[in-house]
């Protein structure tokens, strides 16, 4: 049970640091008008769908 939980703080981990330099990409829709400010993260969702399609196809190919 402790390994599990190594891993799972591992992943998150590796998580936050991809989300940190990924967090606002090019594309990415920013609206700002006086006292308010609305994000749009566009490509920034589609990059981290593609990712997670990958690393699910690789799993589901060794299952």
């Amino acid at each position: 049970m402790g390994k599990l939980f190594i891993v799972i703080g591992i992943l998150f981990v590796i998580i936050g640091l991809v989300w940190t330099f990924i967090g606002k990409l090019p594309g990415d829709i920013v609206i700002k008008k006086g006292n308010f400010t609305m994000y749009f993260p566009i490509v920034t969702s589609i990059v981290i769908s593609i990712i997670l399609s990958i690393i699910f196809f690789i799993f589901g190919r060794f299952r």
